[in-house]
């Protein structure tokens, strides 16, 4: 069993050579670390950026961060580079080359010094605030120089991968945006003038304040992932800028319907003065029927024909004066609500027409009915009966003069059905003349 000391049993030689390699190499891999620390595209940034907010904050912190780590790797280069040259000193190291190896490389051997700037913003591993110096081992040191490593990168990764993602593509999107404000005021949407302009107008605002909260604040806009212990785990917070996109997608949208409107006006409107123009024939019609009605049909309640639609034909007017001066945004909503009541307009004078004409068309089909019934009867040889005569001429009389009274005329029409029922109902079948008789109709 060998010697043992503060720090344990001293160190054999093989056991010495073992841990200075090892330990070579971990300062070969931190020294690495560092280096790409140091020439990091996002610490450069970070520190000829004017910062803001929340960034400004945690990068002070990560410089004093990592002024300590540069400090931490010198003590530790500097021990590493003793422990080396007392191994150095002889081929075989004596017990006391040994016992001085074993407290250095396994001691709290190591004395850092450091600002008390530099130890107020990254405290040491054993809390001691304002202290200007820490001993440490080269274990611990090794560990505490990984935390301060592994924080320092987060941070500078976070904010790389923000303004590596977020600024280029709020540029693409400003010129995107460009490009739709000089669309938009080709076609006449301007802001105050309709409301695809306003939102124009916000969204040229949020994304040049988007773009220069990005630049002095890329932290505000970094989520970082639950869980992760990777530096830089997480993404951009691209919230703000996904709904100004979809934003400008709805004012695009907007602007290419105007300028839908813009291509094919002239035909809607053609077809809008003709649907308006439809309307007022039929309506006219409607007019016109109803005199006809009311001279020739008597006690029967005709509706009454409203006027033309003055009011469409006014709106038609202002859109075509919209057409004339490619006021195109103004032209877009009123076409839509023309078309929507121009149809409406047409179909209300179609049943205008269609009520006006009613009771004619109900005289006209007792007329219709009287002569079927007569033919049936001349048919089957009964035209010159006395009776069937008498009430066939007395409805005759009342639908063929004016004003018909429809209400008495259908009376008499159902009289001579049913004498014309009754007597072809108990007249001997006529051999080669049909089958039974049809009391429900007048038959072919």
């Amino acid at each position: 069993m060998g010697d043992t000391g503060p720090t344990g049993p001293v160190m054999d030689r093989d056991e010495v050579d073992r841990a200075l390699a090892r330990l070579g190499a971990e300062h070969e891999a931190i020294e690495t670390s560092l280096l790409a620390l140091q020439d990091h595209a996002g610490r450069r940034l970070l520190e000829g950026a004017e910062l803001t907010g929340v960034t400004r904050e945690r990068w002070a912190a990560a410089e004093a961060s990592i002024t300590l780590l540069w400090a931490y790797f010198d003590a530790y280069s500097g021990a590493l580079r003793s422990a080396r040259e007392i191994r150095a000193r002889r081929r075989w190291s004596s017990r006391e080359d040994l016992a001085e190896l074993t407290e250095l490389l396994r001691g709290e051997a190591v004395t850092v010094a450091g600002s008390a700037a530099a130890t107020a913003h990254a405290p040491t591993l054993h809390g001691g605030p304002g202290r200007l110096s820490e001993r440490y081992s080269l274990v611990t040191l090794v560990d505490r120089m990984n935390q301060l490593y592994a924080s320092s990168l987060d941070l500078v990764v976070a904010a790389d991968a923000v303004w590596s993602a977020l600024p280029a593509r709020i540029d693409l999107l400003a010129a995107e945006l460009q490009r739709t404000r000089r669309l938009a005021h080709s076609v006449g949407v301007r802001p105050g003038e309709h409301p695809a302009g306003d939102d124009l107008e916000r969204i040229t605002r949020t994304l040049t304040r988007l773009r220069e909260q990005v630049v002095s604040d890329p932290l505000a806009f970094w989520a970082p992932t639950e869980g992760s212990s990777a530096p830089g785990g997480g993404r951009p917070d691209t919230t703000v800028y996904d709904r100004e996109a979809r934003a400008l997608e709805d004012v695009r949208r907007e602007i290419d319907a105007v300028l839908a409107v813009r291509q094919d006006a002239e035909q809607r409107i053609v077809r809008l003065r003709d649907v308006l123009s439809r309307a007022d024939r039929t309506l006219a019609e409607a007019r016109t029927a109803r005199g006809e009605v009311l001279a020739k049909i008597a006690a029967t309640e005709v509706p009454v024909v409203s006027g033309p639609p003055t009011v469409l034909q006014e709106q038609l007017a202002t859109a075509a004066e919209y057409r004339r001066h490619a006021q195109w945004h103004r032209l877009s909503p009123l076409l839509e609500s023309l078309e929507e009541k121009a149809e409406d307009e047409l179909l209300r004078a179609r049943e205008s027409l269609t009520a006006v004409t009613a009771p004619l068309a109900v005289r006209a089909e007792l007329r219709g009915r009287l002569d079927a019934y007569k033919a049936k009867v001349a048919r089957l040889g009964f035209a010159e009966d006395p009776e069937l005569v008498e009430k066939y001429e007395k409805a005759r009389r009342m639908l063929w003069s004016a004003p018909c009274d429809l209400r008495v005329a259908e009376e008499a029409v159902l009289r001579y059905q049913h004498a014309a029922a009754e007597l072809l109902g108990s007249a001997p079948r006529v051999p080669g003349q049909g089958g039974p008789v049809d009391r429900t109709g007048p038959g072919a």
